[in-house]
């Protein structure tokens, strides 16, 4: 290897209009490639760390960008779908301006109007997740439509499997739909059965040939399961046995959710979305069922690379900002951008309850980093910071105040609010906020705070966070 790059060397000493011509091919590089970047309009840090990092791989770089740089997708044809199916609107009431505030901010944001919910249950761990999952399942009488990141070929995987085929025999409509790259463990022979016995399956965003731009870096990372369009399943949990802490101790530490009424009828506008975008198929969608509204205000936040308003980053943000007591986060990838960071920042310097929980330790080394790249700033700003652990924490959630609530799919960084496609919950119900409250309490407790005078050695830890940071725009 070093012979050959003397060799070259020498050869271009030797001609030096090779020379001319190689700046010349790097200085065209440079601006095509940034010219393309420039266009996307994306967050200037995000910007520049693309043209900084790629500058320094001529002509990779170009590959690089290709594969996993920012992709936009339009699916304007599927937000026309979202308006025929829409559910009527809550009410608002003269006390509730607040709620109607970031109601009307979502809604102008998914295109999807505020709904009800007639039960709601948060449901911590895999354990008591799976139970209920195939309960309900197995009692299943006309649909079953299930979208997944993650579905593992295992114990955990196979019993949903077993129970989806059992209902599709029996003659209940079941599709399933999963992200090629999260589920890239699972063979068509492990779903061969279900196949078989009636039931529909597609891949999101599969593996394109090779001279169509890939999706790669833009994966479906819901989670929604909606049974006989009545009760639906959605939060942090997929479907293996990393999460399940009765098979594994150090299974992720989770949180989901199971709903009743007519929130259940818009999670099936947004998986019938991603099935027709997926498979070209009609949205397997019917009239929605009259009904009495539920008691629980929520709403459907979703978003993903085919919007550019960010929805559930939005809704994170407005609502930090109109707490007025406290603020207390859940999330396993801790990356926020400038906005996302001055709203918290700013709610502790007001004086508020603002606390923060983390792993310990994410599956990342450089997500950890990053991480703890802000844990300064927020501490100086009075920011609570506790670091669960050793199970994993894999809980996406938000509380403000006492009635507010965020739980769902999306963590705190990049990827969720701008390249995946997610799906959370907004809650505006003081016995949601409650059940909340008693869960990130407990965990709270769990999870020693980080102190400000804590040791932090250069090398093993303030230069490794320092060029972390540097990387998160591309986290």
């Amino acid at each position: 290897m070093t012979d050959a790059f003397l060799a070259l060397c020498d050869s271009v000493q030797a001609q030096p209009h090779l020379w001319t011509l190689l700046v010349a091919g790097w200085l065209a590089y440079l601006v095509g490639l940034g010219v393309w970047i420039v266009l996307q309009k994306r967050e200037p840090a995000a910007t520049l760390a693309w043209l900084i990092s790629l500058a320094a791989l001529p002509y990779l770089g170009f590959v690089i960008y290709y594969v996993f740089g920012p992709q936009r997708i339009r699916r304007q044809r599927l937000r026309r779908g979202r308006a025929r199916a829409r559910m009527p609107a809550r009410p608002e009431t003269a006390e509730d301006s607040e709620a109607a505030e970031l109601a009307r901010l979502a809604q102008a944001t998914t295109h999807l109007p505020p709904t009800t919910a007639t039960d709601v249950r948060l449901l911590v761990d895999g354990g008591a997740t799976y139970d209920a999952l195939l309960a309900a399942v197995r009692e299943a009488r006309e649909s079953i439509h299930v979208a997944y990141y993650i579905f593992e070929p295992d114990r955990t995987g196979t019993a949903l499997r077993d129970a989806l085929v059992e209902r599709a025999r029996a003659g209940v409509k079941v599709r399933l739909l999963l992200d090629a790259v999260g589920s890239a463990k699972l063979r068509r022979r492990f779903l061969a059965p279900l196949v078989e016995a009636g039931g529909e399956f597609a891949w999101f965003h599969p593996m394109r040939l090779p001279w169509r731009r890939p999706w790669l870096n833009l994966r479906l990372h819901r989670k929604i399961v909606v049974v006989d369009d009545r009760i639906a399943f959605t939060g942090g949990i997929n479907v293996t046995d990393e999460q399940d802490e009765r098979l594994r101790e150090d299974a992720y530490h989770d949180l989901h959710l199971r709903l009743e009424g007519d929130v259940a009828a818009l999670l099936q506008v947004v998986f019938a979305e991603d099935w027709v975008y997926a498979t070209g198929q009609r949205p397997p969608l019917r009239a929605p069922r009259a009904s009495t509204p539920g008691c629980v205000g929520t709403q459907v936040l979703v978003s993903g690379p085919d919007s550019s308003w960010e929805p559930i980053h939005r809704l994170h943000v407005a609502a930090i900002y109109a707490a007025r007591r406290r603020v207390w986060l859940a999330t396993p990838y801790f990356v926020p951008g400038e906005a996302a960071m001055m709203a918290l920042t700013s709610a502790a310097l007001a004086g508020l309850d603002v606390r923060l929980l983390v792993p310990k330790q994410a599956d990342s080394r450089l997500v950890t980093y990053a991480t703890r790249s802000s844990f300064d700033e927020l501490l100086e700003a009075g920011v609570q910071v506790h670091e669960y652990g050793p199970r994993l924490l894999h809980t996406k959630a938000l509380l403000v105040d006492d009635e507010t609530a965020i739980i769902g799919s999306a963590n705190f960084d990049h990827r969720s609010f701008r390249l995946n496609f997610e799906v959370s919950l907004l809650f505006r119900d003081a016995g949601v906020a409650a059940s909340l409250e008693a869960v990130l309490d407990a965990d709270l407790a769990r999870a020693p705070r980080v102190r400000p005078d804590r040791r932090r050695p250069f090398w093993r830890q303030r230069l490794p966070e320092a060029l972390a940071r540097l990387l998160s725009p591309l986290l």
